[in-house]
């Protein structure tokens, strides 16, 4: 390769590219056609596994069954419905049925997802190993820049930091006037009230007010996007449009990204909304700074810019509504932290050891594969949540670790980490964060991802991005704490005015932590 860049100087530009796709991987390749073709065998497996395993899910693994509900209804669970009425039904004996049902049935499914799930396991570290790979975890933290070691840190500090959500949990347990927390009680939203419905146009408003101390470039890409008909927001789903949001990039026109999502007028859909103008301003940075072959990264890098952008609106929503709104807002945005530290990164390191359980035993029963999940539960898990005593066969329904580039979740884990500590640097200095901020964005994959983030905010992944993350959670649930005993309070005052002293909370006191 080298003397190719000699012969050819106008490959120079691209040496970043062929660095991190090729040079980098030249031992980890194919190499001969016999060999080839045996790993396309093995793809073609593992391929095939993931489409049953997706099949079985959809057709019975989430379709746990009907209940009656205490108004006498039948009720269908499935994996939607279950969600649905998790998060809304005030009444708990409702939630308990619907839990139970899915709970069990989960159960029963375990051995068959069990034997796809072992096979899976055994393709997946063969074809590993052929790839010179000491197994599929290894490849996996490869591709991403990252090793073993930045991963059990952060497994570690997020189990060893557990407590941070018990004040949040207590939190919970207090607005819905519980003695003590079911794991029923976990999704279901703090207010039976949707609160004010806003139109689409109000909604562009708020979310161009929360970009009022970011560089002008994001207000300008911002008008670019939602002015430009690149935005398809309006539910359809008579005619096929699924739920959720997604965003296309457009990089290689240099133009900005498509993005595709379902607003209801409610305040989480505009949360929803600037999630994905993060990845369309990131997109259009790059396209408009690096040729469309940088125009990417490993999907922790990704993912930044869009939980960012939730970040700068959250931050919004607290100093600008009524205490009412932003004590709901903040109290949703923590549980989501609890999910990325507790259930993103619990969910590979069970992967990771039912790999290992598979590779000893040569297969895995659901029993086998229930005590993994049900342990790790238990060392991620809240102290303060009454679990059931029987094994939990959550994992079975869960797809992405039957994807053939599984080992996925972490990736929110550490995105998450890594946007806090962004976000840190934001609140403490502005300006220099946002000079740093739109190289970092253009830059692409110009460079690896984590020499990148030394390079421009001084960030290492490592064990202090993980407690700076958790410093961050805890200081939020403070600041929701706060709210809430203002709110309790009737404190007179406008809601800006009275919601603004929250900002001690990223000045001297953060910093001297």
């Amino acid at each position: 390769m080298g003397q190719a860049f000699s012969e050819e100087p106008k490959l120079e530009e691209y040496r970043p590219y062929l660095e991190a796709k090729y040079m980098r991987f030249s031992d980890h390749r194919a190499m001969n056609e016999s060999q080839a073709a045996y790993i396309a065998d093995l793809e073609n497996q593992r391929m095939k596994l993931e489409t049953e395993a997706f099949s079985e899910i959809t057709n019975n693994v989430t379709m746990a069954g009907n209940i009656t509900l205490a108004n006498g209804d039948e009720y269908s669970v499935n994996s939607q419905s279950y969600n649905t009425l998790l998060s809304t039904d005030q009444n708990r004996e409702d939630r308990k049925k619907c839990y139970d049902k899915r709970f069990y049935h989960l159960i029963n499914e375990s051995d068959s997802m069990a034997a796809l799930y072992s096979e899976k396991a055994r393709l997946d570290d063969l074809d590993a190993r052929e790839l010179n790979y000491t197994d599929c975890y290894n490849y996996t933290l490869y591709s991403a820049y990252l090793n073993r070691t930045q991963i059990d840190e952060m497994n570690t500090v997020f189990k060893e930091r557990k407590d941070v959500f018990e004040d949040y949990n207590e939190f919970r347990k207090n607005k819905l006037g519980l003695e003590k927390l079911k794991p029923y009680d976990l999704l279901l939203q703090l207010t039976d009230q949707p609160g004010k419905n806003y139109t689409y146009v109000e909604a562009l408003q708020e979310i161009q007010n929360s970009y009022s101390r970011m560089d002008p470039r994001f207000n300008e890409i911002f008008l670019k996007m939602v002015t430009g008909n690149f935005v398809d927001v309006y539910p359809d789903p008579e005619h096929g449009k699924q739920p959720g949001g997604y965003t296309y990039s457009l990089c290689s026109l240099k133009s900005p990204a498509l993005v595709f999502l379902n607003y209801n007028g409610l305040i989480s859909d505009q949360k929803a909304i600037t999630h994905e103008l993060g990845h369309g301003i990131n997109f259009y940075l790059m396209g408009n700074s690096v040729d469309y072959l940088y125009c990417s990264g490993p999907i922790y890098e990704m993912e930044v810019p869009s939980t960012f952008n939730e970040e700068l609106f959250v931050d919004y929503v607290i100093q600008n509504s009524d205490k009412e709104t932003a004590v709901n807002v903040l109290s949703q945005h923590i549980g989501e932290y609890q999910n990325y530290f507790t259930r993103q990164p619990m969910i590979t390191e069970f992967e990771y050891k039912a790999h290992q359980l598979c590779a000893e035993n040569g297969t895995a029963s659901g029993a086998d594969l229930n005590a993994i999940w049900t342990n790790l539960s238990k060392e991620y898990g809240s102290d303060s949540v009454e679990y059931y005593d029987e094994d939990s066969a959550e994992w079975a329904y869960i797809n992405h670790i039957y994807l053939t580039n599984n080992y996925y979740t972490f990736n929110y884990a550490v995105s998450k980490a890594i946007t806090l500590s962004l976000f840190k640097q934001y609140k403490e200095d502005p300006e220099t964060f946002n000079k740093n901020y739109i190289a970092y964005l253009s830059a692409g994959s110009t460079m690896p991802p984590e020499e990148k983030l030394k390079k421009y905010f001084g960030i290492e992944i490592n064990r202090q991005l993980f407690e700076d993350a958790m410093d961050v959670v805890e200081l939020r649930i403070q600041e929701l704490n706060e709210l809430e005993a203002k709110k309790s309070a009737n404190e007179s005052g406008s809601a800006a005015k009275s919601l603004n002293t929250s900002g001690f909370f990223w000045t001297g006191e953060y910093k001297n932590k």
